[in-house]
């Protein structure tokens, strides 16, 4: 490491979304939005069922360990990004670079787990309901949490293991809005072609696992109720594909990406946007607020929030 670390580049340079100041200055104002609206949404239903006695069960509580994932998902590169819409020379230090890259799979590599952790969960309570509450313990529930983090730093690490240690010493232009290991990996000083191409592929198959397990999952809950009423069966019809629409949208993006690296196509950026920002904003719309009882205790501790605020100090008559 001594070697090389008089030649290392000392920071990147983010290309963005565009170079167009017009779609700049829109870029700015959408996503500033979108993520005050993410983190005001996930921080509100991680606050109500924190909150709520009634909601203190194995579903909610993987519901809002999602809310608090999807508040750190949103946050390790969004900020960045809308500030350097304005920013006439995009760059970030190397070891800014590096920490969004750790972040990116710490985060997508929990998500992962405790999306199929809650699939897990449906899949016990309409398939074996009578069994559900010994299943689905608390100590279960912090165990899958738990799971998830740790398989989350695990994936992470195994990632930057080796990128630590590579020799960036010659070119420094990333091509999008945040650092990512497809790309970093190519402006290494070594050919890291067929290393690379394993390394990052294998974050792809593991997506594509990992989907394939929760497309399964949702499968077999759908086959289980189809003999039972309509009514149950067009809301658990209903949860199974709302659930699935965000399983698509996240996996999809990740699996496109880290199937096939190394290919510079502008659609990589797009699907970046989808399952950094867009899935964190989408899934308490998705998810959550779509329950009627979240809905519910959502719409109470409003009204209680805006009955205190409507509260005023007494004014004492002036003698």
């Amino acid at each position: 490491m001594e070697g090389f670390n008089h030649s290392r580049v000392s920071e990147f340079v983010l290309l963005g979304l565009t170079d167009s100041p017009e779609l700049q200055t829109f870029f700015f104002v959408m996503f500033s939005v979108l993520y005050l609206i993410t983190m005001l949404g996930n921080g509100l239903i991680l606050l109500t069922v924190l909150s709520t006695p009634h909601l203190h069960s194995p579903m909610y509580f993987l519901l809002s360990n999602l809310s608090l994932i999807d508040m750190c998902l949103s946050s390790f590169a969004t900020p960045k990004m809308i500030m350097d819409f304005f920013a006439e020379r995009k760059t970030i230090s190397f070891e800014g670079c590096i920490s969004q890259i750790f972040f990116l799979h710490l985060f997508t590599g929990t998500e992962i787990v405790l999306l199929i952790s809650m699939s897990f969960d449906r899949y016990i309570a309409i398939c074996k309901p009578l069994h559900y509450s010994t299943i689905m313990s608390q100590r279960v529930c912090a165990g899958l949490v738990v799971t998830s983090w740790t398989v989350g730093f695990l994936h992470t690490m195994s990632q930057l293991a080796f990128t630590l240690y590579l020799p960036f010493c010659g070119p420094n232009v990333v091509d999008s809005f945040f650092c990512d290991l497809p790309l970093v990996i190519q402006l290494a000083c070594i050919d890291m072609y067929v290393l690379g191409i394993f390394m990052i592929s294998t974050s792809g198959v593991i997506g594509l696992i990992s989907f394939l397990l929760l497309l399964t999952s949702y499968v077999i809950v759908l086959v289980t109720i189809k003999d039972h009423s309509s009514t149950g069966t067009s809301k658990a019809l209903s949860t199974c594909t709302a659930h699935f629409m965000v399983v698509l949208m996240f996996f999809g993006p990740c699996i496109f990406i880290y199937v096939w690296p190394f290919t510079n196509f502008l659609v990589d950026k797009v699907l970046s946007v989808f399952y950094t920002i867009f899935t964190p904003f989408l899934n308490p719309l998705i998810y959550t607020l779509r329950n009627q009882e979240v809905k519910t205790a959502v719409k109470k501790k409003l009204s209680n929030q805006n009955l205190n605020l409507g509260k005023t100090t007494p004014r004492y008559p002036v003698q």
